[in-house]
């Protein structure tokens, strides 16, 4: 895999360190990425989103759901089976996982369910009124009249 230098980057921005680490961590050859537990990611509407961890095995109890530091943080620790079982086969995975999810600015958590073994965690983007889009007046010249006109002095 190539490696990319994004020094230029940090030295020619301003605000946008939060990127370049994501995409830091992004192209790091030596971070695996776990696949499990399998989830998805899907767009609910306009600015809804939803991801769907498969957690088979788990109670809500076991789960935990925390937002930090900019990202979604996904746990589950599975309590000591009381008594002892004897498996033919064991193909249900109860072990312990952690899943992390970058979230961008402006997103947050609205709410998590579990049900029918499915984690569902629901995240909205909100955007601020100041970064929405705005329409701006043009004004005639006759709407000018009785104010002070800057002039440019060379």
């Amino acid at each position: 895999m190539r490696s990319f230098d994004l020094a230029p980057l940090y030295r020619a921005t301003v605000g946008f360190d939060r990127i370049a680490d994501l995409m830091d961590r992004a192209l790091s050859a030596d971070v695996a990425q776990p696949t499990y537990p399998p989830y998805n990611i899907e767009k609910t509407a306009e600015d809804a989103y939803r991801i769907s961890i498969a957690v088979a095995g788990f109670t809500p109890d076991e789960l935990s759901v925390e937002v930090k530091d900019g990202a979604l943080h996904v746990a589950a620790r599975k309590a000591p089976e009381q008594g002892e079982k004897t498996y033919l086969h064991r193909g249900i995975a109860t072990r312990a996982f952690e899943r992390r999810f970058a979230l961008a600015d402006h997103v947050r958590v609205t709410g998590a369910t579990h049900e029918h073994g499915m984690l569902h965690v629901d995240l909205i983007r909100e955007t601020p009124e100041a970064l929405k889009p705005r329409r701006i007046e043009i004004g005639r010249p006759s709407d000018l009249q009785g104010r002070a006109v800057p002039t440019l002095e060379a």
